[in-house]
């Protein structure tokens, strides 16, 4: 039973290892300037809906001051609005906005336009793995995520 957990173990590190370096090889075949945790901030937004600050921080793997600085850059260009949360009259939530919604759409296409020459030649069998993978991949990622927000994960 250990060598299947350790099989797995390390097939995880592997699997988030490649996607880095995918990642990189579409970033680095973009002309994008932005930082990457621009695109991982409207991600969070897209994924979890309005939320606080310091949430989004947390998801966007940034410090809460950096994140200010991200969110006002991003209130700058009307790819995110502030909302004012009902269950603290203090605090604000940070919600995307449909042009930051087009933004983000836009960026995802570019990048996979980006990626296209690498996989183009792709046999149908390795897009369904792929694809399987994705499905795997979200379905994983879903069930972590409220816990991730309530500090049940770090």
């Amino acid at each position: 039973m250990s060598e299947d957990i350790n099989d797995l173990k390390n097939l995880l590190g592997e699997l988030v290892s490649s996607a880095h370096r995918v990642t990189r090889l579409a970033a680095t075949a973009t002309d994008d300037s932005r930082s990457p945790a621009v695109w991982r901030t409207l991600s969070a937004l897209r994924a979890f809906g309005p939320i606080r600050l310091g949430d989004l921080a947390r998801l966007s793997r940034v410090t809460q001051p950096t994140m200010t600085k991200i969110v006002s850059g991003l209130d700058d260009l009307g790819w995110i609005k502030r909302i004012a949360d009902v269950e603290d009259k203090r605090a604000w939530l940070i919600a995307v906005t449909p042009a930051g919604d087009a933004a983000l759409d836009e960026w995802r296409d570019t990048l996979a336009a980006a990626l296209l020459p690498y996989f183009r030649d792709l046999t149908d069998a390795d897009r369904d793995a792929l694809r399987r993978s994705v499905e795997i991949l979200d379905e994983r990622a879903a069930v972590s995520d409220p816990a991730f927000l309530a500090g049940e994960i770090a």
